[in-house]
């Protein structure tokens, strides 16, 4: 079929032109094929455009129903399109979709633009009189008026088109970055003989056992592997950790991330200059919670000297433990840490039986969900998702309502983008009268047909995080669908999603879900209760590796566009030297993420923004608390009283107004910092 006839095709019979017949208006995903977004979008964005052009030159004065409300309606059938079409790019990938997000991407771009640079729309909403309009409609307009100014809407005509020639040349370099990370983590996949692999269990191995007798095994998405914790021989570690930190470092072309590294950098610099600030780094705190790029870096530098101190310490127990001729080295830590833990009766080996990925999801966080919010989850079997694997529920209230959908995938394949994520299908909001449709993606290895799926106790916390941001999703009840759930600034977003990660450890949750996977047993009370006593276990590492991450990305950003390296040969050298100058360099931790492989920052949605997962975790530590201080008959804060104010002050306000203010409403008082330090036991 020709091109030309495709596109035919795919306009007549195109799912993602018409609203969704299912319940909650979850997308067809079965029908939905490669060939059916680009015109979709195309399309959708021409529609939308025309209204832009209604709004801007209606000559009656301009209101809220003139202007706001139509251009929320006009947005509608394009962000339902956009959710499908994204989480198919980011869950399935592939060639195809892939080539589609490649060409996306830019045009989204330029639409973005089309709407921000225009003078006339922006004057619109600045000529509607604000008096007697609710607080939410209020904050929509006022936000809508800054996030037009952080955009450019005061630049003259020649900035404004490059700031258009520079957000689209990013949209396709970041696209190209993301693509190649997911090349890079198969180009890199560690192969290991049979001798190499002492310690792995039969599942893992036949996993990954190839033709030929060796063993293939996927990279996770962040530096160290899983798969060091449990292989016995040192050579392998380091064979597995070198094929981790050498991606994208030029040994396969077609996955080298390090031209486009510095590229980015430099387009990103070149962009804030034009929009007047010093530097990347500062546009983005601007935007966002923190508001000045150097607090962050005082943040997150007041944290480093506690953090690799305590590196130290724990250091010299796991030289202790491996034995005088043992020569400790990155690719080792987390093997004798897991020892270590071992040794206080955590190790994954024994806990794997009592974690049972489906009493994880249905005992624990959906146990905890009821006791604090109220919620129950039906299993809702008619209802595909976008793989065979993927499970559906169908969310009610205390009320019996039904509020929500959830959909949930929580293993790896090949073309999946790597790490866990959640996003909408279905933003839910009062004005379009829709409920939400949220989505929850893992990247855990998929057990073979009739077996379970064992989780690490990292894996658990995974599956608490992620839900906790399903349900800033799921409980939003704001008018505007674009001030609704997770559309809050980035350094704020990850605090509902922290926050849910103490209820794994809560007696209560855990005797509900931690049940032995064949014999139902609870888990022993002592291991429960010294699980719960090493919350902190590891976290000097698991600081230190964040910091690390957090502080290159800032560095990066902080660059005016003159100063960013312009040779690869210099690319490796740039990054250890913001560690060495932001005091955080350790030759046992490497960075969460090297730059090569940083999808986070380079792949576009927390550019100069990875330190926000620890903005946010100072108000999780006070909230902690304040759960602690609201208990009842020692549930710790598991109940209804506590939860539902955080629902009705917090989790369902999203961003309809200041999420400081939701904070405070809750709290009683502003975060404290020292929260953070002792949250992760380095006070």
């Amino acid at each position: 079929m020709s091109e030309a006839k495709s596109r035919i095709v795919a306009m007549t019979n195109n799912p993602l032109l018409t609203k969704s017949p299912l319940p909650y208006h979850v997308p067809q995903w079965k029908a939905i094929k490669p060939e059916h977004i680009v015109p979709a979008i195309t399309e959708l964005m021409a529609a939308e455009r025309e209204v832009w052009e209604q709004i801007a030159t209606d000559t009656a004065p301009a209101t809220v129903a003139n202007t706001v409300d139509l251009l929320e309606d006009a947005g509608l059938a394009l962000s339902l399109a956009l959710n499908a079409a994204f989480t198919l790019m980011s869950s399935l990938g592939g060639d195809d979709l892939d080539a589609v997000q490649s060409e996306v991407l830019p045009l989204l771009s330029e639409h973005a633009n089309a709407f921000r640079l225009d003078k006339r729309i922006y004057d619109r909403f600045a000529a509607i009189d604000l008096t007697g309009l609710d607080p939410e409609t209020t904050r929509y307009i006022t936000e809508e008026l800054e996030q037009f100014k952080r955009s450019g809407i005061t630049l003259d005509d020649a900035d404004k088109a490059r700031l258009r020639e520079l957000d689209s040349e990013l949209s396709a370099l970041e696209v190209e970055f993301s693509q190649r990370v997911i090349k890079a983590m198969e180009d890199n996949a560690p192969v290991l003989t049979a001798a190499d692999v002492a310690g792995l269990d039969e599942a893992r191995l036949a996993s990954a056992r190839q033709e030929d007798g060796t063993y293939r095994f996927p990279l996770d998405n962040f530096t160290n592997q899983t798969l060091q914790v449990e292989l016995e021989k040192p050579a392998a570690r380091a064979a597995v950790l070198k094929a981790s930190v050498s991606r994208g470092l030029g040994a396969h072309e077609s996955s080298d991330t390090r031209e486009l590294v510095l590229k980015i950098a430099r387009l990103r610099a070149q962009r804030a200059e034009l929009l007047g600030y010093p530097h990347h780094a500062q546009a983005v705190a601007d935007a966002g919670m923190a508001k000045d790029s150097q607090a962050i870096v005082d943040l997150l530098s007041s944290v480093a000297p506690k953090a690799l101190a305590t590196v130290e310490r724990d250091r010299a127990k796991l030289e202790a433990l491996a034995g005088a001729d043992v020569v400790l080295s990155a690719a080792d830590y987390t093997y004798y840490q897991e020892k270590l833990r071992g040794q206080l009766g955590l190790d994954d080996s024994a806990l794997k039986p009592y974690l049972e990925l489906n009493n994880v999801v249905e005992k624990g966080i959906f146990f905890a969900a009821e006791k604090l919010y109220g919620l129950t989850f039906k299993p809702r079997e008619d209802i595909a998702g976008w793989v065979d694997m993927c499970k559906t529920w169908e969310v009610f209230d205390e009320n019996g309502e039904g509020i929500a959908l959830f959909q949930a995938d929580f293993f790896r394949r090949q073309g999946k983008s790597g790490g866990a994520w959640m996003n909408s299908a279905v933003d839910g909001s009062a004005h379009d009268g829709l409920k939400p449709v949220i989505l929850n993606n893992c990247n855990f290895a998929q057990p073979a047909e009739g077996e379970p799926c064992l989780l690490t106790w990292d894996h658990v916390i995974t599956v608490f995080h992620e839900f906790g941001h399903a349900l800033h999703g799921m409980l939003s009840t704001t008018k505007y669908r674009s001030l609704g759930g997770t559309s809050v600034p980035r350094d704020f977003v990850e605090m509902p999603s922290q926050l849910n990660e103490m209820w794994a450890y809560n007696p209560l949750v855990m005797a509900n879900y931690a049940t032995h996977y064949v014999t139902g047993e609870a888990l022993p009370s002592e291991m429960a209760e010294k699980l719960t006593a090493a919350a902190t276990f590891g976290q000097a590492f698991a600081t230190t590796e964040f910091l690390a991450a957090a502080l290159v990305d800032q560095a990066w950003h902080r660059l005016g566009s003159a100063e960013v390296p312009t040779d690869v040969a210099d690319f490796e050298a740039f990054e250890e030297q913001a560690l060495r100058e932001f005091n955080i360099f350790h030759e046992l931790v490497p960075p969460r993420y090297r730059s090569a492989y940083f999808a986070h920052t380079f792949g576009g949605g927390y550019d100069a923004g990875y330190y926000s997962y620890m903005w946010a975790e100072v108000l999780v530590g006070d909230l902690e608390n304040w759960f602690k201080e609201s208990q009842i008959d020692g549930d710790g804060g598991l109940n209804r009283v506590a939860g539902r104010k955080l629902a009705t002050e917090l989790l369902s306000r999203g961003n309809s107004r200041d999420p400081m203010e939701s904070f405070v409403a809750v709290r009683g008082r502003e975060p404290r910092a020292e929260a953070l330090l002792e949250r992760r036991g380095l006070a």
